[in-house]
């Protein structure tokens, strides 16, 4: 029994010290924390430019979608709004990013512009059905009220509105920035080195792949956790204000 449990304790030390030499060649030998780092804030920029892209898109296009003729009929607008939405939620957002870099965009050599704007305008189709949904959860008398007081439809939905449906799209949005966030881990394919590739270059130069992998699944996790968190707390301060 005694040497049993020996003969564990030894192969449980090895396994340690391996783990540590591993997690060593991985992260500290050549400063190779610095790449992460570098990694972290290429993933991290791509996300912000594409998330302000999306919103900017989406607000645009949920207009788009909900305009309606005199007789309620969808405008050519809400037609085009259409096209687009099924478009991009039709096809893969990889193959967007490969058509944006090599044909729409094979001119210039800036990554980060071509993955900001191909993720933007992929989550702008989602969005759009975002801010759409948020739209019309606010009670059509709000509409009725603000013509009554003299207001356009444009005004009506600024100042009425829109203000209204924020309360019901914030928490989505803040779904919508953690898929992005996950999903600029092909930037890769337009030679961007961010978090993912990263760790897949340590990988090759250190010929072990579980230390570089886990470390950047764990900067994911850490970060994408920290935007719940931020998340819950504003859906109970908007869930809050809803009760006064």
């Amino acid at each position: 029994m005694a040497e049993w449990f020996l003969s564990v304790k030894t192969e449980v030390l090895e396994w340690l010290l391996d783990v540590k030499d591993k997690a060593v060649a991985a992260f500290i030998t050549q400063d190779r924390w610095k790449l992460y780092l570098e990694g972290f804030g290429v993933t991290l920029q791509v996300a912000f430019f594409a998330a302000i892209i999306g919103i900017i898109i989406g607000t645009i296009v949920a207009l788009m979608k909900l305009s309606r003729t005199r007789r309620g009929k969808k405008t050519i607008f809400a037609r085009i709004a259409d096209i687009y939405i099924d478009i991009i939620r039709g096809t893969p957002s990889v193959l967007q990013l490969l058509i944006m870099w090599f044909v729409i965009m094979s001119t210039t050599n800036n990554g980060i512009l071509v993955a900001s704007l191909s993720f933007g305008i992929n989550s702008g189709a989602y969005v759009a059905e975002i801010i759409r949904a948020g739209i019309l959860a606010v009670d059509k008398g709000q509409m009725e009220a603000g013509r009554a007081l003299g207001l356009t439809n444009a005004q009506t939905m600024v100042y009425i509105i829109i203000p209204q449906a924020i309360k019901n799209v914030l928490p989505p949005l803040g779904n919508e920035f953690i898929v992005l966030l996950k999903e600029t881990a092909i930037v890769g394919y337009v030679s961007l080195s961010d978090l993912t590739r990263v760790a897949n270059q340590i990988s090759s130069r250190t010929y072990e792949a579980f230390m570089p992998l886990i470390g950047s699944a764990v900067i994911y996790f850490v970060t994408i956790k920290i935007i719940t968190i931020l998340l819950e707390k504003l859906e109970r301060r908007l869930r809050k204000s809803d009760n006064r």
